[in-house]
C-alpha cells in the first residue's frame, strides 16, 4: 500500500492496511486521481510514511515478495499468538504464501506441519524448508491421526476447499486463520467450533510498523522468498505458468536490468 487516511482508528493503531481509504501499491487510484502501477513502474513517488527500510543483508529481489507474502503470513502468526516456541501450527498449501509461513513459523521456534493435497511436496516441505511433518489432506488415515493436535492453522488456499477437516485438526481453543482469498464462499460448519471454542478468522497483509518489524525479523533470521527472477518481456509467459502453478514460489520482475537492456 502507498496511502491511507491517517485519521481513522485503524490508522491510529498502525493498521493502515485496514483503513477504508487505503491506497494499494498497484491497480488503485492515488489521491490526485492518477493510477498506481506498483512493481511495473520505473519510478515511484511515495509518502515517506509508506516506505520500508530494507536491511543491507537482504537481497532486494528475494526480499520483494516478503512485502506481500511475508507480511501476510507473519502478521497472523504474531497477532493470533501462534509465534511462541513449542506451539504446533499447520500451514495449508505450499505455495508463495505457504512457503513464507513455514519459514517464519520455524524462525519463531514453532513446530510446523504442512497440509497439502500433493504428496509430491513432502520432500520439499520437510527437507528443504524445514517443516517438522507433512499431512496429505486427501488421506483420511493421516488426517484422523492428526486430529486435535494443532494450536493454529494458517490457510493460504485461494480455491474452494472444505474447512471441516482443518477445524478437526485444531486443539480446543485453536485458531484457523484464512489468508487465501477463494472466489466463492466456503461452507463453515459451526457445531465443531462450538464444541472446542475454536476460531475461524481472517488476516490481510499488515500495517507499516509491523511490516518493518517483519523485514527486520527476516534480516535477522536470513529469511527470503524463493523466487525466479525474470525480465519484463517474460511477463506474459510467467502469467501462463502461474495459471499452471508452475513457479517455485514467486516470480520477481527485474525492472532495472530490463530498462538497461532497452
Amino acid at each position: 500500500m502507498v496511502g491511507s487516511c491517517h485519521t481513522c482508528e485503524d490508522c491510529s493503531n498502525h493498521l493502515e492496511n485496514y483503513c477504508p481509504k487505503m491506497v494499494q501499491t498497484y491497480n488503485s487510484t492515488y489521491y490526485d486521481g492518477t493510477p498506481t502501477y506498483g512493481g511495473y513502474s520505473d519510478l515511484m513517488v511515495v509518502d515517506e510514511h509508506f516506505v520500508i527500510a530494507i536491511p543491507e543483508n537482504l537481497p532486494l529481489d528475494a526480499c520483494a515478495p516478503l512485502l506481500c507474502a511475508g507480511i501476510t503470513t507473519y502478521s497472523p502468526l504474531r497477532h493470533f499468538g501462534l509465534d511462541r516456541a513449542g506451539m504446533h501450527v499447520g500451514v495449508v498449501c505450499l505455495g508463495g504464501l505457504g512457503h513464507a509461513a513455514v519459514k517464519f513459523a520455524k524462525a519463531f521456534g514453532v513446530k510446523v506441519t504442512v497440509i497439502s493435497t500433493s504428496p509430491g511436496k513432502k520432500q520439499e516441505a520437510t527437507e528443504r524448508l524445514g517443516a517438522d511433518s507433512f499431512l496429505v489432506s486427501r488421506d483420511p488415515d493421516q488426517m484422523q491421526a492428526a486430529m486435535g493436535t494443532m494450536d493454529g492453522i494458517i490457510d493460504t488456499v485461494s480455491a474452494q476447499h472444505p474447512l471441516l477437516p482443518l477445524i478437526g485438526l485444531l486443539k480446543s481453543h485453536g485458531k484457523l486463520v484464512m489468508v487465501g482469498a477463494p472466489e466463492k464462499p466456503l461452507e463453515l460448519p459451526v457445531f465443531p467450533l462450538l464444541m472446542g471454542r475454536k476460531i475461524v478468522a481472517g488476516s490481510c497483509i499488515g500495517g507499516i510498523k509491523e511490516t518493518q518489524e517483519m523485514i527486520d525479523f527476516a534480516a535477522k533470521h536470513n529469511i527470503t522468498a524463493d523466487i525466479e527472477l525474470i525480465p519484463m518481456d517474460y511477463v506474459n509467459t510467467a502469467m501462463e505458468r502461474l495459471v499452471k502453478a508452475d513457479v517455485r514460489y514467486r516470480f520477481v520482475i527485474d525492472i532495472g536490468n530490463t530498462l538497461k537492456a532497452a
